[in-house]
């Protein structure tokens, strides 16, 4: 895009009714803000935004290639046992794969680069995390590199001997069991396997130790009264450790399934992302080959930015590809019209 020298509003600002957030600097602004009204009455025409400059809230060239890392997920595997009616795994199971142990410190290695300002690294996407042989190693060689180590489980692997190397080289960061329902014939069939019972052992056994700074079980389901109940129970039984309980209606993964919420029809006028911040902007996204794509949703690989066997994290993030996807994401410029954002309920729209 042509360099321009005119003072504009930062197009990847979110502008919003009570609050203005960049993700390019992880900082907002809401009423309670001074800035927050010269920030108002620049986009309104009646500032001049001089001195909003140097805070990022208006720019002068194009700022495609800029980014503010915060969470990485790092996929080491593709394997998971279970068939999650919200997953795509479900009805498109994928071929096994395993990240090399060498190509995975290599990553960890380039991400330390990075520690200012990422918040979290997924092991996880996918896959299963904890059923991979070399899990806890990865935890530590993460926990050595000082990078904070985040999971998303279903916890069928999170095992005590597990759990006890884990509190002992840990803490990790962010923990979170996803679990639909302590009714067993129900959990089997949502999930296609019979693995209610081994999941409650490890929680009972996790449930009061330190084992990540931040302990949650999320609630999935359809938002119905059975979801409410569900959560109850949940809620009821887990009451007093350290899992915070939470209730979340799952989603049709940008269009990928049919189940969940979605948008009422496709978005015609793209205006930046809400998916857990900006996706483009905030996230990097790793398959265990080494690609890297826009979108946790992007199940298909269908919208690479980069390949980490040939590049740098620097280049990929700073690389013409993601900088082009920047731009559709954020109505810059017109995405094609089966682009993935116009089917997903995070994407915003003018």
């Amino acid at each position: 895009m042509p360099v321009s020298t005119d003072l504009h509003l930062n197009p990847f600002l979110h502008v919003d009714a009570d609050r203005i957030y960049n993700p390019l600097t992880d900082r907002q602004l809401t009423p309670a803000d001074a800035q927050y009204a010269v920030v108002r009455a620049f986009i309104d025409g009646g500032a001049s935004g001089e001195g909003l400059e140097r805070d990022g809230w208006t720019v002068r060239d194009d700022v495609s290639r800029r980014y503010h890392l915060k969470v990485v997920s790092l996929e080491t595997m593709t394997a998971c046992n279970q068939k999650c009616y919200f997953c795509p795994v479900s009805i498109a199971p994928r071929e096994d794969i395993s990240m090399p142990v060498e190509f995975f410190e290599h990553i960890v290695n380039m991400l330390t680069n990075y520690r200012p300002t990422i918040e979290s690294v997924f092991l996880q996407s996918y896959n299963e995390p904890t059923l991979d042989r070399r899990f806890v190693d990865q935890c530590r060689t993460l926990f050595a590199a000082d990078l904070p180590v985040a999971i998303l489980s279903n916890g069928t692997g999170l095992i005590p001997s597990k759990v006890d190397a884990l509190v002992e080289a840990g803490p990790l960061r962010y923990l979170c069991i996803n679990l639909s329902t302590l009714d067993r014939h129900r959990y089997q069939h949502d999930r296609g396997e019979d693995h209610l019972g081994v999941v409650l052992r490890n929680l009972d056994y996790a449930k009061n130790l330190h084992l990540a700074d931040r302990m949650n079980i999320v609630v999935l389901g359809i938002g119905d009264e059975q979801h409410d109940r569900d959560f109850e129970a949940i809620r009821q039984r887990f009451g007093g450790t350290r899992f915070e309980i939470e209730r979340h209606v799952v989603m049709d993964r940008a269009g990928w399934l049919d189940v969940g919420l979605k948008p009422p029809e496709r978005k015609r006028h793209l205006a930046g992302c809400d998916n857990v911040g900006s996706r483009p902007l905030q996230h990097m996204h790793i398959t265990p080959r080494g690609k890297c794509v826009l979108c946790c949703e992007d199940y298909d690989e269908k919208y690479v930015v980069g390949d980490l066997t040939k590049n740098t994290i620097a280049e990929v993030l700073e690389g013409n590809e993601v900088a082009k996807l920047r731009r559709w994401v954020y109505g810059l410029e017109e995405a094609p019209a089966d682009f993935i954002c116009r089917n997903c309920i995070f994407a915003r729209e003018r």
